[in-house]
């Protein structure tokens, strides 16, 4: 579980207590004592950060986030083409996002906006979002953590200059949300739309 879980997981906590402990004398407590712990149950759970087998093979990008493949196209990022892959997180999905590929972080620039459905392709470019920019050995990666609907605060862990294994913790979204990729055009995409994917573990594309 992330650390910024405890800002939520612990007011619940001391509720969910005392509200059974006031139980013993009013037995209506108990019933809101059982809601406050399926909430605190809920923010265990979509705070959880699971272990992943990140990739040692210097060519790979991998994904992200975890959640579903949405769209694939080649659009241009200042002024290149590229290939943009968007993945779709549910609420239930791991929120953690993590480093695509091992570079240093050129910029984080966050980017005031909307909060339409995170499953619609102008969410890309409407809603509310950070664009991390990271420069590796052999080319360019950016990426975006995009709010949605329920998504109303996108974070990121890491500054300009900071340098980033593969796979390493980057930020987290709260509450369902959308991940862009923006790659280069000569790399080798590695997956389809309506693929499932895992952040830090499962392979985007390759580097040619």
């Amino acid at each position: 579980m992330v650390k910024d879980a405890y800002k939520f997981a612990l007011p619940l906590l001391a509720a969910t207590v005392l509200l059974f402990l006031a139980g013993t004398k009013w037995p209506v407590a108990i019933w809101f004592g059982a809601i406050f712990l399926v909430l605190l149950l809920f923010v265990c759970y979509f705070f959880r950060d699971p272990q992943r087998t990140i990739p040692t093979d210097p060519s790979v990008i991998v994904s992200p986030a975890d959640g579903k493949v949405v769209e694939i196209v080649d659009e241009l990022l200042d002024s290149r083409m590229g290939h943009r892959i968007s993945i779709f997180l549910n609420i239930f999905n791991v929120h953690v996002q993590r480093a695509p590929v091992a570079a240093r972080i050129a910029d984080v620039v966050y980017q005031p906006g909307k909060f339409y459905a995170a499953f619609r392709s102008d969410a890309s470019v409407e809603n509310e979002q950070n664009i991390i920019y990271l420069h590796a050995p052999r080319g360019t990666v950016v990426f975006k953590q995009i709010a949605g609907a329920i998504a109303r605060r996108v974070i990121c862990w890491k500054t300009e200059g900071e340098n980033v294994a593969i796979g390493e913790h980057v930020g987290l979204i709260r509450f369902g949300s959308r991940v862009d990729v923006w790659l280069p055009m000569d790399t080798e995409l590695k997956v389809k739309r309506g693929d499932t994917v895992k952040g830090g573990e499962s392979i985007l594309a390759r580097w040619n």
